[in-house]
């Protein structure tokens, strides 16, 4: 089939804010006074040695240094997908952890780089942080309207977290409009953004950065910067809330735009954004999966795969959970993927949790968990664990309300 080049529409902010200081140069060297020469031999030799060490532990007959080298070109060119997917397989029902802490339902998890430690966010203004070892709560940072330090706390609905790459910033978002800075290690409130004039849908940090990127009812896309804890910019042109975003290394995010029906590529430098249409109803979810592909779920039923030059799904698949009886609609209300592999999963409300293997043009069902419940989102957590947040309720809105479902988050091992 033939590739479909985009036209690059300008997204230029309408109006200007704060302007920002430069962010402080941090160096990596071990002595200050180290040349550019004998910092780039030091770290050569320390890469050669891991080379070595490498292909030492490796099988007879095995190029570990070769497939290295060829993982890390793909990673650099952002088309890294290691074959992995077929080597999972179902867990058994009493391996699964269920984590009991919030009063409402569960609307969003994020975990900490190193795997230590989960966020799990409510519908009760609360956010909770667990230790995913021992399966026990580490604190909690309350929320609500009743609380007397209201300005430094959720009073609306959380409906996103967000962790930077290096564990130092928690990121969180709600239906107050507002989006908190938090310090993860003390659960410390360090600031908060006030700049959209509608709830807080999406959250994502760049990569390897401090660069923050927010989604909101308000139909914008705004930047802002950690280092100096301002606002950059904002970016326009869907036409419905901005239900999602994600982010990866490249200085550039994806968005969901709930019921405009596209999906947007905003590259922040170009100052332009790509459109993407395929799906027939709101756009709720998406992710990327590597820089060339991302994964998004709808209202209607439908999850698709995308390359960045096709404006059109490479696949669509339609009603990717169902129910065996037609009592309400089956939305997909969450999806995630292991980064730079071909395994992603999908979660709605029919029981169960799907995975699936993903190629170059392909989608592909591997195997289902069963969950009770409106799964709300997804996370996996390194190589080796989904984490699920799982509520009796959608977590925009009462629809539909499981009531004999349970409030919790659940630590699945793969």
């Amino acid at each position: 089939e033939e590739k479909t080049k985009f036209e690059e529409i300008s997204s230029e902010s309408e109006f200007d804010e704060n302007e920002l200081k430069p962010a402080p140069v941090v160096s990596d060297s071990e002595d200050e006074n180290e040349t550019a020469q004998e910092k780039k031999m030091r770290l050569t030799k320390k890469y050669l040695d891991e080379l070595r060490t490498l292909q030492e532990d490796q099988e007879d007959g095995v190029d570990a240094v070769g497939n290295k080298l060829e993982e890390e070109v793909l990673d650099k060119a952002g088309r890294l997908q290691r074959k992995i997917a077929d080597k999972f397989t179902p867990p058994k029902s009493e391996d699964i952890s269920i984590l009991k802490g919030h009063r409402l339902p569960l609307t969003c998890v994020a975990v900490t780089p190193n795997g230590d430690f989960l966020f799990t966010a409510s519908k009760d203004c609360a956010i909770i942080k667990w230790d995913l070892k021992t399966k026990k709560k580490m604190d909690i940072i309350k929320g609500g309207k009743k609380l007397k330090t209201s300005s430094k706390h959720h009073t609306g609905h959380i409906l996103c977290l967000a962790i930077a790459s290096d564990g130092n910033f928690l990121a969180s978002g709600g239906m107050d409009n507002k989006i908190n800075i938090w310090n993860p290690n003390n659960c410390s409130h360090v600031h908060t953004f006030s700049g959209h004039r509608g709830g807080v849908l999406g959250l994502a940090f760049r990569t390897n950065s401090h660069q923050l990127f927010s989604s909101a009812q308000d139909r914008t896309v705004k930047v802002w910067d950690l280092d100096t804890m301002g606002y950059v910019e904002t970016l326009y042109g869907h036409q419905d809330s901005v239900t999602a975003c994600d982010s990866l290394i490249r200085e550039r995010c994806v968005t969901a735009g709930g019921r405009d029906g596209t999906i947007r590529i905003w590259k922040i430098v170009e100052e332009s954004q790509l459109v993407f249409h395929g799906h027939t109803g709101s756009i709720d979810c998406v992710k990327f999966i590597n820089e060339e592909q991302m994964i998004s779920g709808s209202d209607d039923g439908s999850i698709a795969l995308w390359g960045m030059m096709k404006k059109r799904p490479l696949v669509l698949i339609k009603n990717a959970h169902t129910l065996k009886d037609s009592s309400r609609e089956v939305w997909i209300t969450s999806v995630a993927s292991l980064r730079n592999s071909d395994l992603v999963a999908t979660g709605s409300s029919d029981g169960f949790i799907r995975l699936w293997k993903c190629g170059d043009k392909s989608l592909s069902p591997l195997f289902e968990i069963a969950v009770d419940g409106f799964v709300n989102d997804l996370a996996f957590v390194n190589n080796s664990t989904l984490v699920a947040a799982v509520g009796q309720e959608h977590k925009l809105g009462r629809w539909w309300r499981l009531k004999d479902s349970k409030n919790v988050a659940m630590i699945i091992p793969l």
